[in-house]
């Protein structure tokens, strides 16, 4: 089966190695930012395969050390920077038990590439400041693997339907900018204020919620966050909301949003609509993107547009953004 000359070379090389017919569990490793694509990458792949698999924190994998991890397992890993010691580790831990390993990071000569068997880069806007195309990230990339799983495991092939709404998908985020733009410019200076902001999703977008909670809102502003589940809301948490209670609340487009749109209802009923931010992928226009992947690149337009606001809060609040932190990358832990 030939997957398209239009996937990048790396993912090509990696899918192109594998012995497809002994693949039985995938499972999708990494730490923090990291581990946040990895929740949209298990949808997909659960979408679309027979397959089993496991999202882990990279530390977690090796302590629990899996009984079903071994040579029929394919580990993907991820690192921006490929120096996460917990993710290398869980590479070399993979491979000892005969599974096989593929990492995704910006640096080809990393500690994690070079405990892989096999590395796909892709580029990341925030270690360079270059704005990049969204079909070099990393949701892109871990996209076209389990996408090209999928259809060398015996799955339908959509490996072209995909590659093109992954090229398409720039757009999308451009124009997604204009139109959360208003939005930002309004709830920003409120936002800016609060000592606690929830974040809200289901399905594919859990991911972007949790990355937003944790590495933006609590590592780079120092604000309490707290990424919550839209039907796990209604299981405890939602008895913190009131008037004064900051949200915010993504809406994608997949066989989950019937789970958002009831948190939707119920923030609004007993919360203040100043305090509770809507990002709606149903106002987007998602042209080019076939309609099938649509609920699977949500998060990725979801990530980068929060990006903007989350540089709004942090000139208005005076605390810039990845340099000031006390402890990350500052002291030995």
């Amino acid at each position: 089966m030939t997957l398209p000359s239009t996937f990048d070379k790396g993912v090509l090389a990696a899918l192109g190695a594998l012995d497809a017919s002994a693949i039985h569990h995938v499972f999708f490793v990494a730490c923090g930012g990291s581990l946040s694509i990895m929740h949209p990458a298990k949808f997909l792949l659960d979408q679309h395969a027979a397959i089993a698999s496991d999202v882990y924190n990279a530390a977690e994998f090796v302590a629990r050390a899996p009984k079903l991890l071994g040579p029929g397992s394919l580990v993907i890993l991820c690192s921006m920077t490929g120096t996460t010691k917990e993710t290398t580790a869980a590479a070399e831990f993979a491979r000892a038990k005969g599974a096989t390993t593929i990492g995704l990071t910006v640096e080809p000569g990393s500690p994690l590439a070079n405990a892989c068997d096999h590395v796909v880069g892709f580029e990341a806007p925030y270690t360079t400041g270059v704005p990049i195309d969204a079909v070099n990230s990393n949701y892109s990339r871990i996209y076209q693997l389990v996408m090209g799983v999928v259809a060398l495991t015996g799955g339908e092939n959509l490996t072209e339907p995909l590659i093109k709404s992954l090229a398409a998908l720039q757009v999308a985020i451009d124009k997604a900018q204009l139109v959360f733009a208003p939005l930002f410019d309004d709830y920003a200076p409120r936002f800016a204020k609060e000592n606690v902001v929830y974040t809200v999703a289901s399905g594919a977008s859990y991911g972007a919620a949790y990355s937003f909670s944790i590495c933006v809102l609590m590592e780079m502003q120092w604000i309490n966050s707290q990424a919550i589940h839209a039907n796990e809301f209604f299981h405890g948490p939602f008895e913190v909301l009131d008037k004064d209670r900051a949200f915010i609340l993504m809406k994608g487009l997949d066989s989950t949003r019937a789970l958002e749109d009831r948190a939707d209802t119920f923030l609004h009923r007993f919360g203040s609509a100043e305090k509770i931010l809507v990002l709606d992928a149903d106002k987007l226009d998602l042209d080019g993107i076939d309609p099938q992947f649509r609920g699977n690149v949500v998060p990725l337009i979801f990530f980068d547009t929060l990006w903007r606001f989350a540089y709004k809060i942090a000139e208005l609040r005076k605390h810039e953004m990845l340099e000031a932190r006390r402890y990350m990358k500052k002291i030995s832990y």
